[in-house]
């Protein structure tokens, strides 16, 4: 601990006499904080007991993480999708998924390990691991250890960034007994490889930053490219890693900025000098990353060699490039006359027309053609078959191809009326045209322009041949440029509840995409139905990367549907909130995934004395009365405040997401209020911190802290009003509030460890003695 010194003086003018006794206070304050931070750093390399505490926790992070890791033998929530993704690794079968691949590529590693051949597909929530000699044991495994490893990562991070014992163990106790942590990392879920890369980043930081005076040493690449590499293993895993990056990023740009100071105490670079530095940090923290990330999608298109579940999210391109690809074996060249089928991409419903007509007025007061019903049908009917016809007149005996961006008409075969758009509205929606039929006179007559469609080939060349199934196109309305386009509100009744086909003015919108999926005119005997046997075509990576890049993002954006267990952003600092996982009626045994409610309730409420302390301190500055001494307000605004930014960057953007939220989501937020959590413990009984901070601050000073520490680095010689309160037994008070919420924690844990591991059954009274809150959806409650 450092000398008593005042911490409340009042603020005054200095007179220039006194500006060479300050600087030279000032330089003697920046010899004995140089000097105690070399100290401080040899006593944390020898100090036994932060190791000792470190295997401690170690130990009891794997016991909380593989206890009971056997039960259930069932698949349990979410398992049925990653486990599922395993398995389709292991058959090297395509999928899709919203996420990237790094995290299901490890539960598929594990699989491999254990010689697993990926028969079972986890179908359905309460299948038989046991029954289906599923080894389950070692997926979940893979979580587990990693989130084992998060509890002595955490301890690492306070350690590192000169924080007291007390402190660190605080940081880790909310993690370590955290029920939802612990509930999370121990069946197949992904959340544990994001948590623990998340956590890694932040701790190589760290010991990034704690390098900075000896830049482009060994030690200092070794660090900065480590944290690149952890950073690259949180996007690689899911896209809410790039809050990561921005917690690492702002320190490093305001790090950026100190070192272009051309009156920084170091002494001033010159612009090679910081171009070095720059060029060194755009290096570690961004290519090396997304050169990582690049490696991850290249396993995952190596693997993933064979036709299967997700080829209908990619292109016909995409899909031709899969081994027993329906695009290849199925495709069959359209001729002008043919017969066919044509379905949406997207909602699979085939283009539909009968004799019923729009009526006179809808719902709105809007007025209808009254026009014969164009609608899609999900189901397979004689009214879904339409023939394609030339512009211009051709025998039908002879086989002429149909081509890209030629114009064709469209005749429904079942009321013998041709396919039309005009400039009425549709049904739904005012802006979009209705579509409707028109007879054979007035399709050859007056309104045969309106009959007139553009076939437009996604993505396809001039002249390319159109093909069903491997030919996903446009169907333009020539005269009005909309594209034939559908949606999954039903209409009414007078429409059989079947889907609204209109014109989208927006052509370029990705869900305006059709295609053929039955020629039934053709005969079973025809040549045009000899399967060649074609090879698998090749793409380049990029082209392959970039296309799933944008199929994930729209995917991942369009999961906005409802859930049971769905919650709120603003619902998750206060535990309102969990999501049941797992149920067995006839044991009455439940998972249910819920954080351990006095841990979230102490880190939330700590972060909020955070905002209120800052505030505070700006406020008393402003009054010029100085609060706080300068190392006190240093680690406050630096390594504090660095914490506080995680936090802030893995939970305030979930508020401008439309997506689909869980409770999970706010797993990195937890953890990094963990670590604010145990840094405001340090500061309430701490008078002055270690002297360890000024060298190892896990954040570069901001300018307000460069401002705030200007103004108090005058030598004091009275003893601070904290120092006064908390006497010569800070050290010990701490230990005892250490005690006194670590207590309180392990209580929390322990009673609501049967909802976590849901290995006993509760009666109906227990259950209800575990219902805090009445959003608590707890079953066998009554």
């Amino acid at each position: 601990m450092s000398a008593a010194t005042p911490s409340a003086k009042q603020r005054g003018g200095k007179k220039k006499g006194d500006t060479a006794a300050s600087e030279n206070d000032q330089n003697g304050d920046v010899q004995i904080l140089n000097s105690a931070a070399s100290k401080a750093k040899d006593a944390v390399t020898t100090q036994w007991e932060y190791k000792v505490a470190l295997g401690v926790v170690t130990i009891l992070a794997f016991i909380t993480r593989f206890y009971g890791i056997s039960h259930p033998d069932q698949v349990v929530f979410d398992e049925v999708h990653f486990g599922k993704f395993a398995s389709f690794y292991l058959q090297r079968t395509y999928f899709f998924d919203v996420h990237p691949p790094f995290g299901k590529l490890l539960f598929a590693l594990a699989g491999w390990l254990v010689g697993y051949n990926g028969e079972f597909l986890f179908d359905n929530i309460g299948d038989s691991y046991i029954d289906n000699r599923v080894p389950y044991l070692a997926y979940r495994s893979v979580p587990a250890l990693q989130g084992a490893l998060t509890v002595p990562t955490v301890f690492w991070i306070m350690w590192e960034s000169g924080y007291t014992l007390p402190a660190c163990l605080m940081s880790t106790g909310l993690v370590l007994f955290d029920n939802a942590h612990i509930g999370q990392t121990r069946l197949i879920l992904l959340d544990a490889t994001l948590v623990f890369a998340m956590a890694l980043s932040v701790l190589c930081y760290v010991k990034f930053h704690k390098t900075r005076h000896a830049p482009f040493s060994a030690r200092w690449w070794a660090w900065l490219v480590m944290t690149g590499v952890a950073l690259s293993c949180v996007i690689s895993t899911k896209y809410v890693g790039v809050f990561t990056f921005f917690s690492i990023g702002v320190p490093v740009a305001i790090e950026l900025w100190g070192l272009l100071d051309i009156n920084r105490k170091e002494g001033a670079l010159t612009i090679e000098q910081f171009g070095k530095h720059f060029g060194a940090r755009l290096f570690g923290l961004l290519v090396v990353p997304f050169f990582m990330y690049l490696f991850w999608f290249q396993v995952h298109f190596t693997i993933l060699t064979r036709s299967g579940p997700g080829d209908d999210f990619m292109t016909p391109e995409f899909q031709e490039t899969l081994s027993d690809n329906l695009l290849t074996s199925q495709s069959v060249g359209i001729n002008y006359h043919d017969s066919m089928t044509i379905r949406h991409k997207e909602t699979k419903v085939f283009l539909h027309s009968h004799t019923e007509r729009y009526p006179l007025r809808y719902d709105d007061g809007r007025i209808s053609s009254q026009g014969q019903q164009v609608t899609g049908y999900p189901h397979n009917d004689t009214n879904n078959i339409w023939q394609i016809l030339p512009l211009e007149p051709v025998d039908s005996n002879q086989d002429r191809a149909v081509k890209n961006g030629e114009l064709v008409q469209l005749r429904h075969l079942g009321t013998d009326s041709y396919l039309m758009s005009h400039d009425v509205a549709s049904p739904y929606y005012p802006t979009n045209q209705e579509f409707t039929t028109a007879p054979v006179e007035d399709a050859k007559g007056e309104r045969r322009n309106e009959t007139l469609f553009e076939l437009k080939i996604e993505q396809g060349k001039e002249g390319q041949e159109f093909r069903s199934m491997a030919s996903h196109f446009k169907l333009i309305h020539h005269p009005s440029r909309v594209a034939m386009w559908t949606h999954t509100t039903p209409l009414p009744e007078w429409a059989f509840k079947q889907a609204e086909i209109n014109g989208n003015k927006n052509i370029q919108q990705s869900s305006n995409i059709w295609f053929v999926e039955d020629l039934p005119s053709i005969p079973e005997d025809s040549p045009r139905l000899v399967r060649e046997e074609r090879k698998p075509k090749s793409l380049p990576f990029m082209r392959r990367w970039i296309e799933l890049q944008r199929t994930m993002f729209f995917h991942n954006n369009a999961l906005t549907s409802s859930h049971p267990y769905a919650s709120f952003p603003v619902q998750w600092p206060f535990l309102l909130r969990g999501v049941s996982f797992w149920t067995h009626n006839e044991t009455r045994q439940q998972i249910y995934f819920l954080g351990n409610p006095l841990g979230w309730w102490l880190a939330s409420s700590l972060l909020a004395v955070f905002g209120g302390l800052l505030m505070a301190d700006q406020l008393s500055l402003r009054r010029g009365v100085d609060a706080l001494d300068s190392r006190t307000r240093f680690r406050l605004y630096n390594s504090t405040g660095f914490f506080f930014l995680i936090w802030a960057a893995h939970y305030v953007p979930f508020y401008i997401m439309g997506r689909q939220l869980f409770l999970h989501h706010y797993l990195p937020a937890h953890l990094a209020s963990a670590l604010v959590a145990g840094a405001l413990l340090e500061f309430v009984f701490t008078s002055d911190p270690t002297p360890t901070d000024v060298s190892s601050s896990a954040s570069p000073s901001t300018p307000s802290a460069k401002k705030s520490t200007s103004a108090t680095s005058t030598t004091r010689n009275k003893q601070t009003t904290r120092e006064k309160v908390i006497g010569g037994h800070g050290l010990g008070l701490m230990w005892a509030a250490f005690g006194g919420l670590m207590a309180v924690l392990l209580w929390g844990f322990w009673f609501f460890a049967p909802l976590t591991y849901g290995h006993r059954t509760l009666n109906v009274a227990e259950v209800i003695q575990r219902k805090w809150l009445p959003t608590y959806d707890l079953h066998f409650a009554k």
